[in-house]
């Protein structure tokens, strides 16, 4: 019996790696599809598919999987047109909240949305409604591995960034939304592919919220995550690493 039960939750475990899986798999193809029908399939002539691509590696997506998705964009193909759509709102405490989506179907992804703001006690609101709170930046990944904090730091000031943080794990360097693919690109010279490339919204501040509070808000963004739509989600909060422990254990 103890056998078998062991087994159940051995494949339980690997189903719900699957399935998340499935799930990243099917935000990045949407990606691949949207940036390629949005300018040249070619990666080094289109910036975005370039970092969709380069996403797409880092989660192991199988590159047949990777060349039918930009196919199916370059190509035009009906079915397969998606529309970039953002909604901001309020979770709970008050904290702000940006959601980001790809989708086919408008009224769709804003009842789920609505809808698990309702559910954590927040609300949905206008589009602007909270952008204010954050900042629009480019941000450029790399491993800690890649360079020492000092040479990265220069490297990334020749290339025109505004900041970098280094830490143990890794390098991350920010610069204004309109020098992202310079900066990237002469990180690359140097130093190789990054890990990520990406526009993101930084919140200006955090505000600390309790432990109740912040697992409702952890609830409402692994909810908000859970949607094929929805490709990135911001809030404006921190944890203690007090609360985070209390709330892993």
């Amino acid at each position: 019996m103890a056998g078998h039960s062991q087994f159940k939750n051995i494949m339980y475990r690997k189903g719900a790696q699957d399935k998340k899986r499935a799930k990243v798999f099917t935000k990045l193809i949407r990606e691949l599809t949207t940036a390629a029908r949005s300018g040249l399939p070619d990666p080094a002539a289109n910036p975005r598919l370039r970092a969709a691509i380069l996403a797409a590696r880092q989660a192991n997506m199988p590159k047949d999987t990777v060349e039918r998705a930009i196919k199916r964009g370059a190509g035009g193909e009906a079915g397969e047109a998606y529309e970039e759509v953002r909604y901001e709102g309020y979770g709970p405490g008050g904290v702000a909240v940006i959601v980001e989506a790809l989708t086919d179907n408008r009224n769709r992804t804003a009842s789920e949305v609505r809808a698990a703001f309702t559910k954590s006690a927040g609300a949905l609101g206008e589009t602007n409604s909270v952008s204010f709170l954050f900042d629009r930046i480019g941000e450029i990944v790399y491993p800690a591995a890649a360079a020492s904090a000092d040479d990265m730091l220069e490297a990334a000031i020749e290339a025109g960034a505004d900041d970098v943080a280094s830490d143990d794990e890794r390098h991350v360097v920010t610069s204004a939304p309109d020098d992202l693919n310079t900066v990237r690109d002469g990180l690359e010279q140097r130093f190789g592919p990054a890990d990520s490339a990406r526009l993101v919204w930084r919140a200006k501040t955090a505000a600390s919220v309790d432990e109740d509070t912040a697992a409702s808000l952890f609830k409402l963004l692994e909810t908000l995550e859970d949607s094929d739509d929805v490709q990135n989600v911001y809030a404006n909060f921190e944890v203690s690493d007090e609360v985070m422990a209390r709330l892993s254990a």
